[in-house]
């Protein structure tokens, strides 16, 4: 399995990228229904839709490939999930595709969603509509703004940072789109005003190795 040529590269090594495990897997949960409405998911646990199903499938069987092709072995890599409903699934139909016992990882609360607040299970039309306040202020400072009884990616960050630290082994983590982009802001050092508007794709695995990211 060849990795896609958009291979993403930082010119200076993050302190979290010298103290990182390598190599990351790092797979997004597979589409929701509310994920194709463009609503505010969060911390609200909605399960799979059949495609999501597909795009978990494509991940287990696209890592499969690359860990085949490369002599690493499922034994050296940790297993790891976000408790909610959708990445369990997720985490579960790739490990079935990678030939392995589906319910044989961790759960760690840390790796959950950020927390929207008051605004999950809205779309952002719907934000400005009914709170038009706090979708101005989210538009203003993406990365700072506290979502109301929620966090904002800045708090995201530093929780993910406190997972991270405490890694050793070789990953492979499926967890959520807010997640992903903090984790890529503390490894490849992007300005906080990007990180919140990175790409984070459903039917993609994002690798990191040798100080380096790319996408299988």
């Amino acid at each position: 399995m060849a990795v896609k040529d958009q291979t993403i590269t930082n010119e200076s090594i993050t302190p979290a990228a010298k103290m990182a495990p390598t190599p990351i897997f790092f797979i997004r949960h597979g589409e929701t229904d509310w994920n194709a409405e463009g609503r505010l998911q969060g911390q609200q646990d909605i399960p799979l839709n059949n495609r999501g199903r597909e795009q978990a499938r494509r991940n287990g069987r696209v890592l499969r490939a690359y860990l085949k092709n490369v002599g690493i072995s499922t034994e050296s890599l940790n297993f790891v999930s976000s408790p909610m409903a959708r990445t369990r699934e997720s985490m579960e139909l790739l490990r079935e595709e990678l030939g392995l016992a589906r319910e044989d990882y961790v759960q760690d609360e840390r790796l959950k969603e950020i927390t929207f607040g008051v605004m999950e299970g809205k779309t952002l039309p719907e934000v400005d509509e009914l709170m038009p306040q706090y979708g101005a202020a989210r538009r203003e400072d993406k990365w700072g703004f506290v979502h109301p009884e929620g966090e904002s990616y800045e708090l995201l960050s530093l929780r993910i940072q406190s997972w991270l630290v405490t890694q050793s082994r070789p990953l492979v983590v499926v967890s959520h789109g807010g997640v992903l982009r903090v984790l890529r802001g503390l490894l490849e050092g992007h300005k906080t005003h990007v990180i919140p508007k990175l790409p984070v794709p459903q039917d993609e695995v994002f690798l990191w190795r040798d100080q380096k990211g790319c996408w299988l």
